[in-house]
C-alpha cells in the first residue's frame, strides 16, 4: 500500500486545509488583540530622542558663548601668531583640520575673537598720543560720542562716570596736529562744555592680548 494511501472513499485533504469554519490567517499574523508595535515605539511617557543623540549630555543653554578647552588653546596659539595655519593648530591639538576651521569660524561669528593686522601708531607716523577727558551737556552725550568716533585721530571713545562724561584716546603726528584737533575740531562740537588733555610721554605697554585661563 502506498505511503499516502487513504481509506476508500476518503477525499484527499489539501495540505493547507483547516478545520471547518477556521478563518485563514496570514503568515505574519499575530495573536488576536496584540497590536503591532512600531520599531521606534517607546514606553508610555518616554520622551523621544533624536537619532544619534542617545547617550550624549545636552549642551547647556548659552553654550555658544562658553569657551571650552579646545577654544582656549586655539586662541592662545593665535595670540602668539595670528597667521598660524589651521593644519598646524590641528596638529598641535591632535584634532582634525575641519574641527579647527569650524571652531575659528564660530569664535569669529560670535564676536569672541578678531583676526586682523593691527599696525602700531608708529607705522603710520603718529608718534604722539593723548588722553582727553570731555564734559558735555547730557542731552548731547550720544551725538557727541558718535561724532568723536568718526575722527581719524581717535582710537578709543568711552562714555564714563566720574569727572568727565567721555574719555578719548587719540594719536597725532606732532604737537601742531594735536593743537589743530583741539582748537579746530573739538571746539566746533555743539554740547562740549569743557575738556582736559593729558599728553602721553612714554608708552610702557600697548597690547591687545587678553589672558585666557
Amino acid at each position: 500500500m502506498p505511503a499516502d494511501a487513504r481509506a476508500a472513499g476518503e477525499p484527499r485533504k489539501p495540505a493547507d486545509a483547516r478545520a471547518a469554519g477556521e478563518t485563514p490567517q496570514p503568515a505574519h499574523a499575530r495573536a488576536a488583540g496584540k497590536a503591532r508595535k512600531p520599531a521606534g515605539a517607546r514606553a508610555a511617557g518616554e520622551t523621544p530622542q533624536p537619532a544619534g543623540r542617545r547617550g550624549q549630555a545636552a549642551r547647556p543653554a548659552g553654550a555658544d558663548q562658553i569657551l571650552d578647552e579646545i577654544d582656549r588653546r586655539v586662541i592662545k596659539i593665535l595670540q602668539v601668531d595670528g597667521r598660524t595655519p589651521n593644519t598646524e593648530i590641528a596638529r598641535q591639538l591632535r584634532v582634525s583640520e575641519t574641527t579647527i576651521r569650524k571652531r575659528i569660524a564660530q569664535l569669529v561669528s560670535h564676536d569672541l575673537i578678531n583676526i586682523v593686522a593691527v599696525p602700531t601708531p608708529k607705522a603710520v607716523g603718529m608718534n604722539l598720543s593723548a588722553i582727553i577727558g570731555i564734559s558735555v551737556t547730557l542731552p548731547r552725550l550720544r551725538e557727541i560720542s558718535e561724532e568723536l568716533k568718526r575722527h581719524q585721530e581717535v582710537r578709543y571713545v568711552g562714555v564714563s562716570t566720574g569727572r568727565y562724561d567721555i574719555i578719548v584716546e587719540a594719536f597725532f603726528f606732532d604737537q601742531q596736529h594735536f593743537l589743530e584737533f583741539i582748537s579746530s575740531k573739538l571746539s566746533r562740537m555743539d554740547g562740549i562744555t569743557g575738556l582736559e588733555t593729558s599728553m602721553i610721554l612714554e608708552v610702557v605697554k600697548f597690547s591687545y592680548e587678553w589672558e585666557i585661563g
